[in-house]
Parts: structure tokens; C-alpha cells; sequence
């Protein structure tokens, strides 16, 4: 995964990113890692809880928290990743005028997280069937927030489930919200602000709030990995 990693052309990921709140990962995981994960949804030692949607206004559809210690693949996906966001993560808080700052590794910030009473771990896996939906919202867990996370697919479209699109939405101060549909094929990752990230203007950087959700699953069954970085109280 490590090696997978430095593969990708990072400053047009940090481009993109900027540009838009959300950059694509394409084929992050193959078909044979997405099987894995899949078929360890059912096995419950592997998590600590599983939240039913409806029961909580959240929308339609289930997920659950992964329990420590994560699967490795799910560990090393998690550190791996957050060593290059790290950087971006940094240099977003400086526009927006936020003193946080984030250590080099994932270890280092978890240390962080757990000496602010925040322990639970946060990655999961989704799943929807037919007429499930997941609204708008942002993943935050405690004081400590890393302002990116990432979706990995592990199903299929068009094979094993249409509909449930990834979707973004952006506020900006005194304007309209803007909607994005991220298109995803099975193992591609999108990464995106968990809750604001900072936009150039004519006077320097300021605040923009983005919420995530899924649409609609039309027919079938669609999985996804969740990573965030933060832990949860």
C-alpha cells in the first residue's frame, strides 16, 4: 500500500484539492482488496458498533465503526494516506486561521486525539441496498478534526448496484450551494474537507463549509470504506 502511495501525482492531488474541496484516487484498492473488505461486513468481532440509519435521521442504510486494532489493510491505508495529506492539512489551517497543527505521522496525532479523550476508532464500512440514502453532513467526532478524509468504492456500479452517487455540496458566505457528483468506479478513492477548507479571494483565503452524502441507491448493494482520521469520543 505504502509503495502505492508514492505512485500517485500528489501535487495535482494538493491542485485539485485546492481547486475544488475533492480530488479522485483512481483504482487506490483493486477488485480483490474491495472483495475482502466486503466480505468481512459480517463478521462483528471486527467492529465496536453498527449504526442503523433511519433510527437516527441520518437516512437509509448501515455502517460500522471498525474496533481496534483495525484490519491492516485498513491501518495502513489510514497512516499511509494521512503522511501526504498531513502537509495539506497544515497549510489549509494556516489560510483559514486555525492554530492546530498536525505532527508528521498518523501515530503522532493519535496520541493527540486520545490524550483529548478521544479513543474510538473511526474508519467504517457502509452499506446500502435499494432506497437507501445517506444526507448531507460532516463526520466531526471531538475538538481534534483532520480537515480531509477519504471514501474508498468496494462495489461496482452498473454491476452490482445503480443510483448512490457520492455527492458534495459548498457554501459560500452570500452565495448560492454548489453541488458536486463525484464519479467513482469500484476501488477508486475520492478525498475530500471533512468540514471547511480554505478558498482564495480578493482580500486573502476564507472559510468555505462542504457537507457530503449519498444519493439514492436505485437497484443492488453498494459498499464503502470510510477513513477518517480523527478519532471519537
Amino acid at each position: 500500500m505504502t509503495d502505492a502511495l508514492t505512485m500517485i501525482d500528489w501535487t495535482s492531488i494538493e491542485a485539485a484539492l485546492d481547486a475544488e474541496g475533492w480530488a479522485v484516487l483512481p483504482g487506490l484498492l483493486t477488485t480483490e482488496n474491495c472483495a475482502a473488505l466486503v466480505a468481512g461486513y459480517d463478521n462483528d468481532a471486527r467492529f465496536r458498533a453498527t449504526i442503523t440509519m433511519a433510527r437516527h435521521g441520518f437516512g437509509r442504510g448501515e455502517y460500522r465503526y471498525f474496533a481496534y486494532p483495525l484490519p491492516p489493510q485498513v491501518a495502513a491505508l489510514r497512516s499511509g494516506l494521512y503522511r501526504w495529506l498531513a502537509p495539506i492539512a497544515n497549510r489549509w489551517h494556516a489560510r483559514m486561521a486555525i492554530d492546530q497543527r498536525f505532527p508528521p505521522t498518523h501515530d503522532a496525532f493519535l496520541d493527540q486525539c486520545h490524550a483529548a479523550g478521544q479513543r474510538r476508532p473511526t474508519p467504517l464500512l457502509l452499506r446500502y441496498g435499494p432506497g437507501d440514502y445517506n444526507c448531507l453532513h460532516q463526520d466531526l467526532y471531538g475538538d481534534y478534526v483532520f480537515p480531509l478524509q477519504v471514501a474508498v468504492l468496494l462495489s461496482q456500479p452498473g454491476a452490482e448496484f445503480s443510483g448512490g452517487e457520492f455527492v458534495l455540496t459548498e457554501q459560500r458566505p452570500r452565495m448560492q450551494s454548489r453541488a458536486a457528483v463525484v464519479p467513482l468506479m469500484q476501488g477508486d478513492a475520492v478525498i475530500f474537507a471533512v468540514s471547511q477548507r480554505p478558498v482564495q479571494g480578493s482580500r486573502g483565503s476564507y472559510r468555505v463549509t462542504m457537507r457530503h452524502g449519498v444519493s439514492k441507491i436505485s437497484e443492488g448493494r453498494r459498499h464503502t470504506l470510510g477513513i477518517i482520521f480523527h478519532d471519537a469520543h
